[in-house]
Parts: structure tokens; sequence; C-alpha cells
């Protein structure tokens, strides 16, 4: 569940530091009720980044093979193999 606080939270730096890494998620800030900002410590930032570029991946492919934009396998071995060298 989102952890949601109003603006005025925002003068305990220490505070609202300490509970966006307890939370490991993004904390909402309100005001005058309102959303307004999200607020997250640089771990879940990069983790929620690293995600985000993982699905735009998987989109990609996704509209690759769709395209008929694929490669045999086996033929994707074999030239891995003779450009670095690798025999089987």
């Amino acid at each position: 569940m989102p952890r949601i606080m109003p603006i005025t939270v925002l003068r305990d730096t220490n505070a609202i530091s300490d509970t966006c890494h307890e939370l490991g998620e993004p904390v909402f800030i309100t005001k005058n009720g309102y959303g307004d900002m999200v607020i997250m410590s640089i771990e879940a930032f990069e983790r929620d980044l690293a995600i985000a570029d993982v699905y735009r991946r998987l989109d990609i492919a996704e509209r690759q093979i769709a395209n008929g934009e694929t490669f045999d396998a086996s033929e994707v071995f074999t030239s891995l193999r003779s450009k670095h060298g690798f025999k089987v």
C-alpha cells in the first residue's frame, strides 16, 4: 500500500529519508490534500529504472518477433563461435 504524507513532513528531512529507505518504494507527498510530489531512495529509483528498461527491451523484442526480424539460433551460435575462436 503506498505511503501518502503531507508536505509538512519534509521539514524533518532525516525522518523522510529513513522512511523512504525503510519502505523501498515511493512516498507520495500531498499539498493541500492533492498529490504534489513523489520521493524515493536512490536504490528504489535505480531498481525501478532497471525494471522499466527490461520491459522496454521486451517490448522491442516482441515487435521484432512480430515483424519476422529473427535469426536462426544455430546460425547465431556458429557465427559467435567462429568470431570468438571457440571450438565445439
